[in-house]
C-alpha cells in the first residue's frame, strides 16, 4: 500500500528518539529504534520541505529538573547507546518539542494545546516503542478525534513481532493508516 500524501494539518510527531537507552532491554531497543532512524529522518525532511510541524515528544525519564536540550547533551555523550540515533534526528530550529512523564504524548503535557495551535487534523506518528508508547498515543489521539498514520517502517519495538501487533491493533481499531513512509 502506497504512503499517504502530506497535507495540510498534517503534524509529525517523533516519540522518544532522543534515548540513552540505558535500561533493561535498552540495547535491544536502540538496535531497532536505529534500524527506523533513516525513515524517520526522511519524513522530518519531507515536513520540513513542506513547512508541515515537527515535534518531538520525548519521555523526561523522571527528570524533573531536566529540560530537552539537557536531554540532548546527556544523549550526545560518547559511549552513550542513543548517541548515534540522537546525531541523525537532533532537532532543527524549527523542530518544537514537548516532554513527557508517561507512555501517552498526551497524558499531562502540554501537547493537546500545541495541536490546536497548529490547527491539527492528523498525527503522524513514529518512533519508539510501537507496542507501548506510540501505542497508547495513538489511542489518545483516535479518542481526540485525529486522523492517524503510523508509518510501519518508521516505529519499533523490542521485537518486529511486538511492532506488527501494535501496527494491526492501530490499522484494525483505531483506523490508522500504517503504510511505510
Amino acid at each position: 500500500m502506497p504512503a499517504p500524501k502530506l497535507r495540510r494539518g498534517d503534524v509529525l510527531l517523533i516519540i522518544d528518539m532522543i534515548n540513552t537507552f540505558a535500561f533493561e532491554d535498552g540495547a535491544a531497543l536502540a538496535e531497532h529504534a536505529n534500524a527506523i532512524g533513516e525513515a524517520v529522518h526522511a519524513l522530518r525532511t519531507q515536513c520540513h520541505r513542506q513547512k508541515l510541524p515537527v515535534v518531538y515528544v520525548n519521555d523526561n525519564f523522571g527528570q524533573w529538573r531536566q529540560g530537552f536540550e539537557e536531554l540532548l547533551r546527556k544523549v550526545a555523550r560518547p559511549g552513550c547507546r542513543g548517541q548515534r540515533l540522537a546525531a541523525r534526528l537532533r532537532p532543527t530550529q524549527q523542530d518544537l518539542f514537548v516532554l513527557k512523564p508517561r507512555h501517552s504524548v498526551f497524558y499531562q503535557t502540554p501537547l493537546p494545546t500545541l495541536l490546536d495551535a497548529l490547527v491539527a487534523k492528523r498525527l503522524i506518528l513514529t518512533g519508539i516503542a510501537a507496542d507501548s508508547c506510540v501505542l497508547s498515543s495513538a489511542t489518545e489521539a483516535h479518542v481526540r478525534g485525529y486522523a492517524l498514520w503510523v508509518p510501519g517502517n518508521a516505529v519499533a519495538s523490542l521485537t518486529p513481532q511486538r511492532t506488527s501487533r501494535a501496527l494491526a491493533y492501530i490499522r484494525e481499531s483505531l483506523g490508522g493508516e500504517t503504510a511505510d513512509a
